[in-house]
C-alpha cells in the first residue's frame, strides 16, 4: 500500500512538471530562428527626441536622468543649441546646482534663438543666489520678450520688484520665498506661507 501511494505521488508530480513545461512553451512565444531581439521591439522605428524625454524628467523630478537626456541629444544633433542649453540649466536648477545653471543659461540667452523662459528661468536662478537687482533686470527683459503674456513671467517679475524695493529698505530674510516649476521648464519664485 505504502508502495502505490508513492507511485502515484510520482506519476503526479511528473504529471505537473510535464504539464509546466508545455504550458511554458506553448501560445506561440518561441523564438524564431536568427532573432536576437526582444519581441515587439521596431528597430526601423525613429527613436525619441532626446529634448522631449529631457523635458519629461525634468517634469518628473529626475533631474540626473534628465541631465543625460539632454547631454544625448546634443551629441544626436551635433550641436548644443539654446534648446538643450536651457533644459541643461532647468535640470540643474532643479539640483540646486545654481552656478551651473546660471551658466548654462547664460550661454542659452546670449543665441539667436533664446525664448522668454530661458530669460524666466535664468532670472529665477540670480533669485535664489540672491542677486535680486540683476534678477529684476532679466525679468523685465523676459517680460518685454514675451510681450507681457505670461503669467508666470509678470509674477516672477513683481516679486522680484517687490524683494529689491524690500531690501532697499531693510533686511529681508531668504527663507521667505521658494521656487515652484510651472510647465516643463518654466519655474516661478513664490512667498511661503
Amino acid at each position: 500500500m505504502i508502495q502505490r501511494v508513492w507511485r502515484a505521488g510520482t506519476r503526479a508530480t511528473f504529471l505537473i512538471a510535464t504539464l509546466g513545461v508545455a504550458a511554458c512553451t506553448a501560445g506561440g512565444n518561441s523564438v524564431s530562428e536568427g532573432q536576437l531581439d526582444a519581441p515587439g521591439v521596431d528597430l526601423k522605428a525613429d527613436a525619441v527626441d532626446g529634448v522631449a524625454v529631457g523635458h519629461r524628467l525634468v517634469a518628473a523630478g529626475e533631474y540626473e536622468l534628465a541631465l543625460k537626456a539632454f547631454n544625448r541629444a546634443a551629441l544626436d544633433r551635433g550641436k548644443v543649441d539654446a534648446e538643450i542649453l536651457s533644459g541643461l540649466g532647468s535640470a540643474s536648477l532643479g539640483l540646486g546646482r545654481l552656478g551651473q545653471a546660471e551658466s548654462y543659461l547664460r550661454r542659452a540667452i546670449k543665441s539667436e534663438d533664446a525664448r522668454p523662459e530661458d530669460w524666466n528661468n535664468l532670472g529665477v536662478v540670480l533669485m535664489e543666489a540672491g542677486k535680486t537687482v540683476e534678477a529684476g533686470q532679466v525679468f523685465r527683459r523676459a517680460f518685454a520678450l514675451d510681450n507681457g503674456e505670461s503669467v508666470a513671467i509678470r509674477d516672477n517679475l513683481r516679486l522680484a520688484l517687490a524683494k529689491s524695493e524690500i531690501s532697499a529698505t531693510q533686511s529681508v530674510e531668504t527663507d521667505d520665498y521658494k521656487l515652484v516649476r510651472r510647465g516643463s521648464s518654466t519655474f516661478v519664485i513664490r512667498p511661503t506661507p
